[in-house]
């Protein structure tokens, strides 16, 4: 067998692991899952007219349209803190050593987790997206061509994302200290342009919420899937992205290779 074929092999069974214990033991997944809807629940419901008359919107469902965006991604980040802690409970429960005794490709475990997390952050996605519609997000002026864009950045994004949970659930001791490490992926998009502009924030906080990867992320998204322009907010969230999975793949393939300590 090809040293391709033997990657693909050990890789595609990997996945299914990681796809059975996640169907097996869905209640992290849906704890992490929960937080997305509520905000958008919280926020549409209970501050839906103010927030809208904030940025200058009509009503709610001026809110709605922006705010939905900006939550897909906030729930990629939130999906990508279960990989972390799955990885750090390979690494302590000893399966991991069990594996590197055995002929399989090194790199296997790794694309296992990686491809098991963006599939399960993409359904994810869908379900948030659905209570979206449901309490009436519309995007009936975007194209076809943006709607696959839109679609890509979610992939690209959380393929992102889920290579640095990954790398911090490899330098965790146990999974609470993946779940702490992994929480700038849920507190970053609280402090980016999620439910207000930037533009609407505090002098001295805006760099902050500008000069991250969730805000040119947010903004790109949201004007694929209403319509409006984008800028340079497509370039940079590119280049975050591609920059964040280059990081994270480096970072995540050297740990997991090193020799056990």
């Amino acid at each position: 067998m090809s040293y391709l074929s033997l990657a693909v092999r050990d890789s595609s069974t990997m996945l299914r692991r990681n796809l059975l214990h996640a169907r097996r033991y869905p209640s992290l997944t849906l704890n992490l899952l929960l937080t997305p809807i509520m905000l958008l629940l919280l926020f549409v419901y209970i501050f839906g007219d103010t927030m809208s008359a904030g940025i200058g919107g009509g009503d709610r469902s001026d809110y709605i349209a922006y705010l939905v965006p900006g939550l897909l991604l906030m729930t990629i980040g939130s999906t990508t803190i279960g990989t972390a802690v799955s990885v750090s409970n390979d690494m302590t429960e000893g399966i991991i050593a069990r594996f590197r005794t055995m002929a399989i490709h090194r790199g296997s475990v790794l694309v296992g987790h990686v491809v098991g997390s963006v599939l399960q952050s993409i359904v994810s996605v869908v379900l948030v997206g659905a209570v979206g519609v449901a309490i009436g997000f519309r995007s009936t002026d975007a194209t076809v061509l943006e709607w696959l864009a839109a679609f890509g950045l979610l992939v690209l994004f959380a393929t992102a994302l889920t290579w640095i949970a990954v790398g911090m659930g490899l330098i965790s001791p146990n999974a609470e200290a993946a779940s702490n490490n992994a929480m700038p992926l849920i507190f970053l998009p609280l402090i980016s342009s999620t439910f207000v502009p930037v533009d609407a924030m505090p002098g001295w906080f805006q760099p902050i919420a500008e000069y991250q990867p969730f805000t040119p992320a947010i903004e790109t998204l949201r004007g694929l899937l209403l319509g409006t322009g984008i800028g340079n907010n497509g370039w940079l969230a590119l280049a975050w992205c591609l920059g964040l999975a280059v990081l994270g793949y480096r970072w995540s393939t050297a740990k997991f290779n090193a020799d056990p300590k």
